[in-house]
């Protein structure tokens, strides 16, 4: 069987997460038009030239959005994931790049060296930041040969409004969300609970239904996540349990032998509610209190050597990144790991 590869420059925008989207249904359905298997390669272009340093800011937000964007696609491959191969690389690396030209040419290059002959440009890429990049660069690569295409996605408005337009699939979510909620606080499933709990969480779906639900929701992913989350619940009540127990041995040895200090790191994790699941768990573990989140950037006071290195190990952010992206997200380095890589010295020749 043959197999198709398709290349997608990527940089931080508004509307990346869509692109990625349409280039997995795409790939899905060449490959099924073809009967090939399908390769996609993103790749972001390095404006900095990477020498001796090779893990400065931009190198590691760069492998961050990679990241990312690697489980994105998992995500929406879903069942399919066997069909298709996700290959994420760093491009440009040795050299500066400045001018539409010499983005073109790293990214010709390397789509010649992996057999590549399609690129799909996002909508908003611009690695630049400044300058609009895409038009002229869309024509470079056009010109060595490859065939090129922009994603067809629709840009994000610059300023959402506060509310707006609802599916049934939201108000359906926010109903059973507030229905079950209601149940869980009155603790009985009597008649006349069931009745004003479905009155009140009618009201508060009809309020709130274009305000607390702002993104679509797909009912397979939402299930699945439902399901996992069911999973992670007892595994968090089985941390906790394990925490409050060495907390206790620290309270109650003689010698005190606590050690405390504040750990920052970065999580692996992106969306709000993801960020405020792991925030939350890490405070609900004994020994481990967040004292700050700034979008994914934690600043955790730790009680013990012992709590710092479970935090650091990653165990509780693998479970949350399980819950909402999948179980391919589990292969992204814990936080203690990306620390020992940003910090390797490199072998001596």
């Amino acid at each position: 069987m043959t197999e198709s590869r398709f290349l997608v420059p990527v940089s931080e925008s508004v509307t990346l997460r869509q692109t990625v989207a349409y280039v997995v249904r795409e790939a899905l359905e060449r490959g099924a038009e073809t009967d090939s298997s399908m390769a996609v390669h993103f790749v972001y272009p390095l404006s900095e030239r990477l020498t001796f340093d090779t893990q400065t800011t931009e190198a590691d937000s760069a492998r961050s959005l990679l990241d990312r964007v690697a489980v994105w696609a998992e995500e929406d491959l879903g069942d399919d994931a066997a069909s298709m191969t996700i290959e994420t690389a760093l491009v440009g690396t040795r050299e500066y790049l400045f001018s539409p030209s010499d983005y073109a040419d790293v990214l010709v290059e390397y789509a010649r060296d992996n057999d590549i002959d399609r690129a799909i440009f996002d909508p908003s890429f611009n690695p630049l930041g400044t300058t609009p990049l895409l038009p002229p660069l869309e024509s470079e690569v056009r010109r060595s040969g490859l065939d090129v295409q922009e994603a067809p996605v629709k840009r994000e408005r610059q300023s959402p409004l506060l509310v707006q337009r609802g599916t049934v699939a939201q108000f359906l979510a926010l109903f059973s969300a507030s229905f079950l909620f209601y149940l869980l606080l009155a603790g009985s499933t009597a008649l006349f609970e069931l009745a004003t709990g479905a009155i009140s969480a009618g009201i508060v779906a009809v309020a709130l239904w274009g305000v607390s639900l702002t993104s679509p929701i797909s009912p397979v992913v939402f299930i699945r996540r439902v399901a996992r989350f069911a999973l992670y619940v007892p595994y968090l009540f089985w941390e906790i349990v394990k925490a409050n127990l060495s907390v206790a041995y620290v309270v109650l040895h003689p010698d005190l032998p606590i050690d405390p200090e504040i750990v920052e790191f970065d999580a692996a994790v992106w969306s709000p509610l993801s960020v405020t699941t792991l925030a939350n768990s890490i405070t609900l573990t004994p020994g481990t209190l967040t004292v700050d989140v700034s979008r994914r950037h934690f600043t955790v006071h730790t009680l013990t050597s012992s709590s710092r290195e479970d935090l650091l190990e990653g165990a509780l952010e693998r479970a949350v990144r399980f819950v909402f992206y999948g179980l391919g997200a589990a292969r992204i380095p814990s936080p203690l790991q990306r620390n020992v890589e940003q910090h390797e010295p490199e072998d001596e020749q």
